[in-house]
């Protein structure tokens, strides 16, 4: 469904993609992570035909993104980081002027916005002002909108920025659902756990390069299973094991504060680049 090759972004000095090479599969839940500044929202710039590349080609369903560019768009729809809802106007005349963008008769428009307002669960807010609604409520608007035209693949640059662990949990089923009833996803987060509950794949991304791409369960297993926190001389150290019984048997050998816990994929970003995922 989407296709990247040595893919390269440059800004003026500022090389921000180099060299990227991804795959993401028809019906597949993906989730693109790392730094701010690794380069995650200008990928899906470059797939959403919102910036071109230096170098490199990428296809969406099968279309090029520079050369086939209106089609390529047709394909995606897209739920940015920032709100951008015209707050002045009703969830229904959002979502509508959205299907007028994509030629959408007035039959189609009016059923579609019936059929996603369900599916979000808003229905009986669609002649609210988008200003008079919660955080949570215009982050599902904006995703019924990036649905508005039926796209193959669904983009979701942190969609749950900001919102409070409830309203997160609540995006994170309607992600699931969208998913399940066949939709494509590329997801990008800063909340680890949010790529390890939804992806089935997730690639980590550091400076402009991909580091690594496997199941969640397949990286975390390279670590270990029991991650041990440690404070060794005022720096927090973490020591990997298989089992429990292998942890057991180095905390009987060990005084002060520690934490044993299990691995988690913010374990394997650091292990391979140092840096942590949150800003």
């Amino acid at each position: 469904m989407i296709r990247i090759e040595k893919l390269t972004k440059n800004y003026r000095t500022i090389q921000a993609l180099k060299g990227v090479n991804l795959q993401v599969n028809e019906g597949e839940l993906f989730a693109y992570l790392g730094p701010n500044g690794s380069g995650k929202t200008t990928t899906i710039k470059i797939l959403t035909g919102l910036a071109n590349p230096t170098s490199g080609d990428a296809y969406v369903h099968g279309y090029h993104v520079v050369r086939e560019t209106l089609e390529a768009k047709r394909q995606c729809g897209l739920v940015p980081q920032t709100i951008n809802l015209d707050h002045e106007l009703t969830v229904d005349e959002n979502l509508d002027i959205h299907g007028r963008l994509f030629h959408m008769s007035a039959r189609e428009r009016a059923a579609r916005i019936d059929e996603l307002l369900d599916y979000v669960g808003i229905r009986e807010r669609r002649n609210s002002p988008i200003k008079h609604l919660s955080g949570g409520m215009k982050r599902r608007v904006m995703v019924a909108r990036a649905m508005m035209h039926a796209p193959k693949i669904l983009f979701m640059d942190e969609p749950t920025v900001g919102l409070d662990p409830t309203i997160r949990r609540r995006i994170w089923s309607l992600v699931k659902s969208i998913q399940q009833s066949g939709s494509t996803i590329f997801l990008t987060t800063h909340y680890i756990e949010e790529a390890e509950f939804l992806a089935e794949r997730v690639a980590f991304l550091d400076e402009g390069r991909i580091v690594a791409v496997d199941t969640p369960q397949n990286l975390m297993a390279r670590l270990g299973t029991w991650a041990l926190d440690e404070i060794v001389n005022g720096d927090m150290e973490t020591i990997f094991f298989q089992s429990r019984e292998e942890a057991n048997r180095h905390l009987g050998k060990q005084q002060g504060g520690f934490t044993l816990r299990r691995v988690n994929l913010e374990d394997v970003f650091l292990s391979v680049t140092g840096k942590k995922v949150v800003p």
